[in-house]
């Protein structure tokens, strides 16, 4: 049913963006997801951000893995670039692809079981190395494809839809985001459209390894009474640390605030991400302090969401191995393959 298009009827008097685009031209085709399922409102947000940043569609390039949120690249920016790799692999296949073309805008969509189970290396790896893109994983706890099976994610104590309660401790995958170097984590709700739609904004503007871990209720199998992550649950315990405005370089910026209220961090392109800040006493700056405050309110039951972590001078792989700023799939044969001369410089200078 993934291949049922939406008319392509537009009305005359629908808003552009600065490129001439519509909200409808970032669309993709008629969701198959249940009735209610909040990666519908995940792929309603990125529509929403990449129209609001002025992005052409064409210069986007969308990668997911296997499982639900893994079909959802086919809901959102039917205009882009797209691939459904194997089970898992999205990390390793997009991290090829931005080498070959840095030129594009990389997002990467991904599930709990995707990332947190047989994608967890894939995963581990593209965040160490500062692979440039924006990786939002669509998190519901559960398998929602094969029946509601508990996930890498699950909370230890929380009761499947059948009443079995998980003894396994969860894998939290925006505590190793900032243990492996991520220099852009964050943590929102499906549910939570004006938080999340500027995290993806700065997400999809940051110059570095971006993560957004989205909670994202299951109607299906994880939506009852003991589960939590389930709409209710995250409403009840939700712990903000932050109100995100995300704000564009060629923007003026004329708002005004008492100091120490607002915290503004210039991102690698220049733009800058304006973070109101709730608790007076964090700093999203300090990768240590965000652990620990994250950990500190997880023991309490509070789910933490908003901006937890940004690296303001990020560096993405391209810096690391100091490529050419040229597309590499752009490059002809002689600079490609420059000869035996400088290949024997180079196997010298490894000597």
């Amino acid at each position: 049913m993934t291949y049922i298009a939406k008319p392509q009827l537009r009305h005359p008097s629908l808003e552009k963006n600065r490129v001439g685009y519509t909200r409808r031209d970032y669309e993709g085709k008629i969701s198959t997801l249940c009735a209610g399922c909040g990666h519908d409102s995940i792929s309603a947000a990125i529509i929403q951000a990449c129209w609001e940043l002025d992005i052409e569609p064409h210069r986007v390039a969308k990668l997911s893995g296997i499982g639900c949120s893994s079909k959802t690249p086919d809901y959102f920016l039917g205009a882009s670039h797209g691939f459904n790799t194997v089970h898992g692999r999205m990390p390793s296949v997009l991290t090829g692809a931005n080498l070959a073309n840095r030129d594009l805008l990389y997002l990467g969509v991904s599930g709990d079981g995707d990332s947190a189970s047989i994608g967890l290396g894939q995963f581990a790896h593209a965040m160490r190395r500062g692979v440039r893109m924006a990786y939002i994983v669509e998190n519901n706890g559960v398998y929602g494809l094969t029946k509601g099976q508990f996930s890498a994610t699950a909370d230890s104590g929380s009761k499947s839809k059948k009443g079995v309660t998980n003894s396994d401790s969860p894998v939290d995958l925006v505590a190793m985001a900032l243990q492996l170097g991520a220099t852009y984590v964050a943590r929102s709700f499906s549910g939570s459209k004006e938080q999340l739609v500027p995290l993806i904004k700065g997400a999809m503007t940051h110059g570095g390894a971006a993560f957004i871990d989205v909670i994202s209720p299951c109607v299906a199998f994880n939506n009852h009474p003991g589960s939590t992550k389930s709409y209710d649950y995250i409403r009840e315990h939700n712990e903000s640390v932050s109100r995100i405005d995300f704000i564009s370089k060629r923007d003026e910026i004329t708002a005004q605030a008492p100091p120490g209220q607002v915290v503004d961090v210039r991102q690698h392109d220049g733009t800058l991400l304006r973070l109101r800040t709730r608790h007076a006493d964090y700093d999203p700056t300090d990768r240590a302090a965000a652990m620990a405050f994250m950990q500190a309110h997880q023991a309490r039951g509070e789910v933490v969401t908003g901006l937890l972590y940004v690296d303001p001078l990020a560096t993405d792989l391209h810096t690391a191995l100091n490529t050419t700023a040229r597309p590499l799939n752009a490059l002809e044969a002689p600079s490609l393959c420059p000869g035996a001369a400088v290949l024997a410089k180079i196997n010298h200078s490894l000597r």
